[in-house]
């Protein structure tokens, strides 16, 4: 587990968090990196993140960073500690509705779309400030900050101006709409391919898993 380690060792020089991506990996692996003392951990898919939430120890803070269905809210909505990847009003008010049934607020990520592919998903920029907005309205919910990817290439130019993209409106949502919140505070930006540069451009949370499991 010295990748781990190594990775964490570095990122305690700075304020960046690191959430252990655990899609397709089996339990016993994955608590290879819990025995290792890691307790943040990230899962794409509501299925995998049910089971795993099921089967391990209990003092783990799970994350759904992938895309999330509206009506898959229902099965996590009862421990899911933040959802990286909000990207409709109406996701919002599932999020909303389901955590009221279970007397909760979910911290959440609002997930803006700055890559270049189409595969990726995300609020465009012109319907952040609008969705912000509507989000502040529900009780339940409470928005800590923005959540991007940056485009899969060797474009190390191209990743840098997506990074600078994602905190330009970070710090523009935070001045108008959160100055006085400190929750408002994470930028969930950076993985395996593109962390350090993340972190260079002012991530607080970066989304690792082939990295640690290579």
């Amino acid at each position: 587990m010295n990748k781990i380690k190594n990775i964490k060792t570095e990122l305690a020089k700075t304020t960046t968090t690191l959430v252990a991506v655990t899609k397709t990996r089996s339990i016993p692996t994955i608590m290879k990196l819990y025995d290792a003392g890691h307790r943040i951990f990230g899962e794409n898919r509501v299925q995998e993140l049910v089971t795993k939430f099921e089967e391990m120890p209990k003092d783990i803070e799970w994350h759904l960073i992938g895309h999330l269905q509206k009506n898959k809210v229902k099965y996590i909505a009862s421990f899911v500690k933040l959802i990286h990847s909000v990207d409709s009003i109406e996701l919002a008010e599932m999020i909303n509705k389901q955590a009221a049934k279970h007397e909760r607020v979910i911290d959440t990520l609002l997930q803006l779309k700055v890559a270049a592919e189409d595969s990726k998903f995300g609020l465009k920029n012109e319907e952040l400030n609008e969705m912000v907005v509507q989000v502040k309205s529900l009780d339940h919910i409470r928005v800590r900050g923005i959540m991007g990817m940056a485009t899969f290439t060797t474009d190390q130019d191209q990743v840098k101006q997506e990074f600078q993209q994602l905190k330009s409106h970070f710090d523009s949502i935070k001045e108008n709409h959160f100055k006085d919140k400190d929750d408002f505070s994470e930028l969930s930006m950076g993985m395996s391919g593109d962390y350090k540069l993340a972190v260079k451009e002012g991530s607080t949370m970066v989304r690792i898993g082939s990295l640690l499991f290579s």
